[in-house]
């Protein structure tokens, strides 16, 4: 069986994470959607809603499936029996730090290959930190995020303010 893993922080999960997954699932029998869990980074949205979220989004493709997991991306390659990574790209800037994420991963275990996906030109500039930016402007993410996503965000913003 040809598994791949999709890692990221999906933080929030945007329509451009959909297009690679859609994209993945007539290349590969199975696509892992790896769901980093990185405190550093101060996530909108805990690990368990990241997973939940994406659940959702996915439940009707049977060759998808949602994992979290911490520490080396090979590890967690290995583990879930994938040989391959997938990437998405969105410009050159991102191909430089991506490379190099994939000559570490090779060194660490020269098993597991990383496969390169262009962004389609309507997600190229799209990024979760982005998507995060505009919505705490208070700015129109339609289209940008699935719908779920958007009524996460309202609901998340609905309770930030009566916190106030």
């Amino acid at each position: 069986m040809r598994i791949a893993v999709y890692p990221g922080s999906f933080d929030p999960i945007h329509n451009g994470h959909l297009d690679i997954i859609q994209r993945c699932r007539p290349i590969f029998d199975a696509v892992v959607v790896a769901v980093l869990r990185n405190d550093e980074k101060r996530p909108l949205f805990s690990v368990r809603e990241r997973v939940e979220m994406i659940d959702e989004l996915l439940q009707d493709y049977p060759d998808c499936r949602v994992e979290s997991f911490s520490g080396l991306l090979v590890d967690f390659v290995r583990e879930a029996e994938a040989g391959v990574v997938v990437r998405g790209l969105r410009a050159v800037s991102d191909f430089e730090y991506e490379f190099q994420m994939a000559l570490m991963n090779r060194r660490l275990d020269d098993q597991i290959e990383t496969v390169f996906m262009a962004a389609k030109e309507e997600f190229s500039y799209v990024s979760s930190r982005l998507v995060k930016e505009v919505f705490f402007l208070g700015g129109n993410l339609e289209g940008l995020v699935p719908k779920p996503i958007l009524r996460r965000l309202g609901d998340r913003a609905a309770r930030s303010t009566d916190d106030d």
